[in-house]
């Protein structure tokens, strides 16, 4: 089960992603060390992206590719706002609803 930590950083990505995207589609899951993205789209949840803290604040994304696998993008920031900044407009068409 996630800390407090966790669920502290998820909401706040999940704030982002709902402001960032003018929707609340996007759902922020924390699982281990990451923050997954998911998209609820009627009953299917589709995972698109994942946010790892590498450092203090310091957090890098991976993309979930057809295959299923995690290929990082081509971007990090220094806190969960930037990050989340960067993810919508990388993967703007896979944050639609």
């Amino acid at each position: 089960m996630p800390g407090p930590p966790a669920r502290t950083n998820a909401a706040e990505l999940q704030r982002h992603l709902a402001g960032l995207t003018g929707h609340t589609a996007a759902h922020v899951k924390p699982y281990g060390k990451h923050l997954l993205i998911q998209m609820h789209r009627g009953d299917s949840i589709d995972t698109v992206a994942r946010l790892t803290e590498v450092a203090h604040g310091k957090y890098i994304a991976a993309f979930r590719s057809h295959t299923g696998r995690w290929e990082p993008l081509p971007a990090s920031a220094d806190s969960i706002r930037k990050t989340a900044e960067l993810v919508t407009t990388l993967l703007a068409p896979y944050l639609e609803p």
